[in-house]
């Protein structure tokens, strides 16, 4: 489990005030505790551990005076109300659940921060144009049921009923875990938020790569979160005795197999995408038999999804040929695909003129490689992320770092790209505005 703002050492003085990098590294220390494992982090959907955090969230909430309620999907929200009562509202937020074996940033910075920002906000929340909102959204890894976003989708209203039929390593399905954890799966529908209930989402999170550690910057803007699609592919040969079969009569499943891993590697890296084989069986699997089939996934990922489309194409087409070339046919099925998520151009001008509100007159702009909540949440509202350096890109990890000074600025800037937010909403100029001017994105 990783210890919080390690980087940097301790913190120096007495003060745990929750408004600043320290309270806020404090808080995702104390959320550390309510883990399924007593020596690793493991908080999954609907469990005792999510239903801890909420309660301990839904207190920060309440003392930074927000209203607060868990809605029918398990997420926790809160909402302090702007110069009238029922503005559509400003939704800023993260997700308290984790992968097992975690570090303590993925998610939860962006909840804690969100608070923080209510709370240095105050009473000036009731000048803004826009209610402030908060949520912290109950499943976005998807690492119990293999559905990432269920949080998410359900306040964005993009859920899927066939998903109450999934069921957890014990058995449980996703209907029994809601109704064990108090919620009613035909209710669900009401954590949906109606277009025009938001005006916008801003989450901050942490980079989860290597860009702004390697240009030393702080913070960075997101322009958008990358398209996703995953593949299942089967290379089909022959299985024959491993010693009596000479190499011109071989159809050898996981030598074409690995020349596809190889050439996804490398066209991959020339058409500026990111593909990666995370998975590969053979069967029969026997030391001494020639593999006659090799099952391997693809997760193939771009800025835009027609860059990852067409890189599709490229892939398929060079396996396939591999494939013919050693009497081996492959078989390829559809898994996933996930739009690609632009920000918004107004609310990447929020982020941008929040971090130069830190001193960095520059910021860099970085498309998200990861998915997040706020790709689903962009089916009901605009969205708006902001990057927090991370040590060594590490995430998904107990090594996940993160160091005080970030932190403060992330907490600066978020909160004034919620007044850059409320200017440009009170203006009028949310509608078309086009990317900020950024440096390179990355």
């Amino acid at each position: 489990m990783t210890t919080t703002g390690s980087t940097t050492g301790p913190t120096t003085g007495p003060t745990t005030d929750s408004t600043t990098a320290a309270g806020v590294l404090t808080r995702c220390a104390e959320l550390d505790a309510f883990s399924a494992a007593p020596d690793r982090l493991e908080r999954l959907h609907l469990t005792p551990e999510h239903a801890a955090a909420n309660a301990l969230v839904r207190t920060w909430m309440e003392e930074a005076g927000l209203t607060t309620w868990q809605d029918a999907a398990g997420n926790l929200c809160g909402r302090r109300e702007g110069r009238e009562p029922g503005l559509p509202a400003l939704l800023l937020g993260s997700h308290l659940d984790t992968v097992p074996d975690a570090g303590s940033f993925d998610g939860m910075l962006g909840v804690v921060l969100a608070v923080a920002v209510a709370e240095r906000l105050g009473d000036r929340v009731a000048d803004l144009p826009f209610a402030l909102e908060l949520v912290a959204f109950s499943d976005e890894e998807g690492a119990r049921f293999g559905t990432a976003l269920l949080g998410s989708q359900a306040l964005a209203g993009t859920w899927d009923d066939a998903w109450w039929d999934l069921a957890d390593r014990d058995g449980t399905t996703l209907a029994q875990a809601y109704r064990a954890f108090g919620l009613d799966p035909a209710r669900n529908h009401e954590a949906a938020r109606t277009p025009g209930s938001l005006v916008g989402y801003l989450e901050a999170h942490i980079e989860q790569g290597p860009y702004l550690e390697a240009a030393d910057a702080s913070l960075g803007v997101v322009t958008t979160i990358a398209g996703a699609r995953r593949f299942a592919l089967t290379v089909h040969g022959e299985a024959r005795h491993a010693g009596g079969t000479p190499y011109e009569r071989r159809r050898d499943a996981l030598v074409g197999a690995s020349e596809a891993v190889t050439a996804v590697e490398r066209l991959a890296r020339e058409l500026g995408v990111i593909a990666t084989v995370g998975q590969i069986e053979v069967q029969p699997g026997a030391v001494n038999v020639i593999p006659g089939r090799a099952d391997l996934s693809l997760d193939l990922r771009a800025p835009r999804d027609a860059d990852r489309d067409h890189a599709w194409e490229v892939l398929h087409a060079a396996i396939a040929a591999a494939c013919t070339a050693r009497g081996l046919t492959l078989e390829v099925s559809e898994t996933h695909r996930a739009p690609a998520a632009p920000c918004a151009g107004w609310l990447q001008q929020a982020v941008v003129d929040g971090i130069r509100a830190t001193g960095d007159a520059d910021p860099m702009a970085l498309w998200s490689r990861a998915g997040h909540d706020a790709m689903a949440v962009v089916a009901v509202a605009d969205i708006g992320m902001l990057f927090v350096r991370c040590h060594d890109g590490i995430s998904h990890h107990p090594g996940e770092d993160v160091r005080e000074v970030d932190v403060a600025r992330a907490a600066d800037a978020l909160e004034a790209a919620v007044l850059a937010a409320a200017a440009a909403y009170e203006a009028g100029g949310t509608a078309a505005v086009p990317a900020p001017a950024t440096g390179p994105v990355r």
